[in-house]
């Protein structure tokens, strides 16, 4: 969208005046606040410079309000940017890094809702949850559900509020989802967009398929966008407009391939607006309709509410608060992460801050693209992308998203919007590239980020400390050891294989797992050693075991490391199960088992006990009908 029209659009500010209240009514002292949600999408609008999009109502909110350049989910997937958004903590402090899990947190931590209902606030969410922990216990919302609004306070209250729309997300982009959609005349019958108008990342293969696909998200961005006009347009008739703070944000970066679930700016970097009434613009940073550069993360959403509520923020709250009474120094850097997504395992953290990206890749053996289910399913443009690859036909930059990553990745933003140019190896920029990094190893420790343990030993250990959280600040999580050896491990480097067999007889079962996941990421440049990944193989802990059976079964047949992944395919623990599957798979689709002795492994496997997906058994289906 150029300048005029951006200006042009500006006419929200006395579209909300409209509502007519008396702004010093004595039970306004303390703002409402709105939080108005999208899920899946980048800052696919109009008032962010996206000449594909057309987005009026959210442009009116961002000429009216202050646009975020710098915003962050800290991870690049629902559950887990969600339990950040509820909790004031990463993810990764309190183990809930891990797409799609049920983990415990500590009953004393304190969610933003529960705070605010304390000093008074009216808390309602409509409807989505997603917190990745168990919390219907906990007195989270006053009112959590479809039926939840602000409207139902009581007199005198203000309000927190939040709603969500599920528009945009990937889910709504399947083929009979688009029809549905076109029957009912919610978008068109034929994209707005032409195809030759359709801006595409220079990851994407130019093809016409591809191209559709892009244009009919956009239609359903747009669709999104009429939520949010119907949203305000409700608060303006409810006479509560010109006490209310509103923030717009979507939950994380895109539904289109390479957004959500990768760490780049594609899938963390989010749109992000906040709307400040006439009675509460002294609390903005910059002038209304101005960008403000400071970078903030989902972890910063619940300080700076409870500070913009007059609540300061509880010590054990990892975010800072950039707006209100408790407004803390802004903040030099984001902190990201992504772990497990849906039933696929990877371990990367990275730092982001205004220019610049730094990405530590501690599973570099896996590529960015793995064989989501997913995502393949709903999304057309996932597969289309994919057989481009398969056949050859796509470019370097095309091709790179299938393969296995770098052990580090550094990008200069403005330059490189798109994250093509990795710097990390450049000897231009040691400094720079040293700089970042300690300022990730730096927040690894600080956090004790709880992203290095197997999932498959969380249940043992929040058995004995309580919870992962209570276990990670104990003095026998050895943080600084298991960062530095999984640091080692990752680079993937012979000249330290020494460091890894000292670490494979380590007392702690983390770094032995650490070990053998280095020797499998070296693969056969770690033939030498084999002898130290045949014991690593008997180890007591099955999280050792599966990436040395993986690694042996990588240097040709070993009966030996088959039965130690098929025991694993059946253990009793079900991420043991699923950190198996993964590695049986690979194996197969990478040429090291065929499929008769790839199914062998994997006959009669037992059903997931807990509620959700049973990925084990899908990946099982997966190589059948492969």
């Amino acid at each position: 969208m150029n300048r005029r029209h951006f200006v042009k659009s500006c006419g929200l500010g006395a579209f909300l005046a409209a509502s007519g209240v008396n702004l010093f009514a004595a039970e306004n002292d303390r703002p409402n606040i709105l939080w108005l949600t999208s899920e899946d999408n980048s800052p696919y609008l109009g008032c962010y410079g996206d000449e594909n999009a057309k987005t009026p109502n959210l442009d009116k909110l961002g000429c009216n309000g202050v646009r975020f350049r710098n915003a962050f989910a800290n991870a690049p997937v629902c559950s887990v940017a969600r339990s950040t958004l509820i909790t004031g903590m990463y993810a990764s402090s309190l183990g809930l890094q891990n797409h799609r899990s049920s983990v415990e947190i500590p009953r004393g931590l304190k969610t933003y809702g529960e705070l605010l209902q304390q000093a008074g606030y009216y808390c309602t969410n409509n409807k989505k949850t997603d917190y990745n922990f168990p919390w219907s216990d906990r007195n989270v919302w006053d009112k959590s559900s479809w039926n939840a609004h602000y409207k139902n306070k009581p007199a005198g209250n203000p309000f927190m509020a939040v709603f969500n729309t599920t528009i945009s997300h990937e889910g709504q982009i399947t083929d009979a989802r688009v029809k549905q959609r076109r029957d009912k005349g919610l978008i068109p019958k034929t994209p707005r967009l032409g195809l030759s108008e359709v801006k595409l990342p220079p990851y994407y293969p130019d093809t016409e398929e591809i191209r559709y696909n892009v244009a009919v998200y956009y239609d359903n961005m747009t669709l999104m966008d009429k939520w949010i006009g119907d949203k305000l347009e409700e608060l303006k008739k409810s006479g509560e407009a010109e006490n209310t703070i509103i923030f717009y944000y979507g939950d994380h970066g895109g539904a289109l391939p390479r957004g959500k679930r990768n760490i780049h700016d594609s899938g963390t970097r989010v749109p992000f607006i906040v709307y400040f009434p006439e009675k509460w613009k002294h609390l903005a940073p910059v002038e209304p309709g101005q960008w403000c550069e400071d970078v903030v993360t989902f972890a910063d959403f619940p300080a700076t509410v409870l500070s913009l509520a007059g609540v300061k923020p509880p010590e054990n709250y990892e975010g800072r608060a950039f707006l209100g009474k408790y407004k803390q120094p802004k903040r030099d850097y984001a902190y990201l992460y992504r772990n497990r997504m849906d039933e696929r395992y990877d371990a990367v953290r990275a730092v982001r801050t205004e220019k610049w990206r730094y990405i530590r890749n501690f599973s570099p053996h896996r590529p960015w693209g793995q064989q989501y289910g997913y995502p393949f399913r709903v999304q057309n443009i996932m597969g289309l992308w994919y057989e481009q690859y398969k056949q050859g036909k796509c470019s370097w930059q095309e091709a790179r998203y299938w393969q296995k990553k770098p052990g580090r990745e550094m990008y200069f933003i403005p330059d490189d919007p798109h994250e093509m140019n990795n710097l990390a190896y450049s000897v231009e920029y040691v400094s720079k590239q040293r700089e970042l990094e300690e300022k990730l190893k730096n927040e690894i420790v600080k956090t004790r980020d709880t992203g290095f343990i197997p999932e498959g030993m969380f249940e043992g250990l929040a058995e004995k400390y309580g919870t992962i959280y209570d276990f990670a600040q104990s003095k026998d999580y050895q943080i600084q050891r298991i960062a530095e050896i999984a640091e080692i491990a990752s680079d993937g480097d012979p000249e330290k294989m020494a460091v890894l067999e000292m670490a494979s007889g380590d007392k702690c079962p983390i770094i032995r797992y650490w070990a053998a996941t280095g020797y499998l990421i070296l693969g056969k440049k770690a033939r030498p050693h084999i002898q130290t990944i045949q014991k690593l193989l008997k180890d007591e802990s099955l999280d050792v075991r599966i990436p040395a059976a993986e690694t042996l079964l990588r240097f040709g047949e070993n009966s030996e490391a088959a039965e130690t992944l098929k025991d694993a395919c059946h253990a009793e623990n079900y991420y043991h199960r699923l950190a198996a599957a993964n590695s049986v798979q690979l194996l197969f689709l990478e040429g090291f088992m065929d499929k008769a002795k790839t199914l062998s492994l994997m006959q009669n496997l037992p059903e997931k006990k807990a509620g959700g997906p049973d990925w084990v058994n899908k990946i099982c289906s997966q190589i059948k009908s492969t």
